[in-house]
């Protein structure tokens, strides 16, 4: 299971310090989050809804899931890029397939084009491997096509979760601080160059309309069938797995 990684300070203006020609757009993103009221269940922090209760976990640094996750996260129906409504049982062969699932924040989120960008560019590696990448993010199948077409992403491995169902069953952390002062969520400082990169062509209306989802952090898990092999929740904003880590979990599970 993953590491939790030791804290850090973040202030909140992260969108200020990658400047392009869509500047104005990315200022405005800094305050997005407070044109519409959130509920209690929301700004609590915690996940809300069908969320399940993690199991105790006698390692801190793991990440605790219930056993059963693989049934129920199946049965969660998110939609394609196209609007199309599809289970994640449908996603990936539920007996031996390799299935890497990363939750990406919302699709208006510069880490999340960022992550976007690494996932593409691996694309090639997790096909070659046998493995079926499959892209989770935040919002309608519209907002998923405007990070597809302008990033650009393989719409074949991009889903929509408007309702964040898939977010709360896998518990992934949510509210304010997580999102704007948590101390992991500086290391995207440290990709500054990746970030600018993948802002290329960003665009702020890939932003949800519900602006209380801007708050969602993301994760990665990695499945064998119904097996969970990795499982690992973002901490703050911008605090992805490492994608070398992923890789390694998946190529010791083809070469056996």
């Amino acid at each position: 299971m993953a590491k939790i990684l030791s804290p850090r300070i973040l202030t909140p203006s992260i969108p200020l310090l990658f400047t392009s020609s869509n500047h104005t757009q990315k200022k405005s993103l800094s305050f997005a989050i407070f044109t519409k009221p959130m509920s209690k269940a929301r700004l609590s922090g915690k996940p809300s809804g069908s969320a399940i209760a993690p199991k105790a976990s006698s390692t801190a640094s793991a990440v605790a899931v219930p056993d059963d996750i693989a049934d129920v996260l199946g049965e969660i129906s998110i939609f394609t890029a196209t609007g199309e409504a599809v289970k994640f049982n449908e996603l990936w062969d539920q007996k031996e397939g390799i299935a890497v699932v990363a939750l990406l924040r919302h699709f208006g989120c510069f880490c999340s084009w960022e992550l976007a960008e690494s996932l593409k560019e691996s694309k090639e590696r997790f096909d070659s491997a046998g493995v079926k990448l499959i892209a989770v993010g935040v919002g309608t199948p519209d907002k998923a096509q405007l990070l597809a077409q302008r990033l650009p992403f393989p719409l074949d491995s991009l889903y929509a979760d408007p309702d964040r169902k898939a977010y709360d069953v896998l518990g992934l952390y949510y509210g304010f601080r997580r999102t704007f002062f948590n101390p992991a969520s500086v290391k995207v400082f440290s990709r500054r160059d990746a970030v600018k990169k993948a802002m290329k062509n960003y665009t702020i209306k890939a932003t949800p309309e519900d602006r209380s989802s801007v708050l969602q952090q993301g994760g990665m898990f990695v499945f064998k069938g119904k097996e969970l092999l990795y499982a690992r929740k973002d901490e703050g904003t911008g605090d992805h797995a490492p994608l070398d880590d992923i890789f390694d979990i998946c190529s010791k599970v083809t070469t056996v």
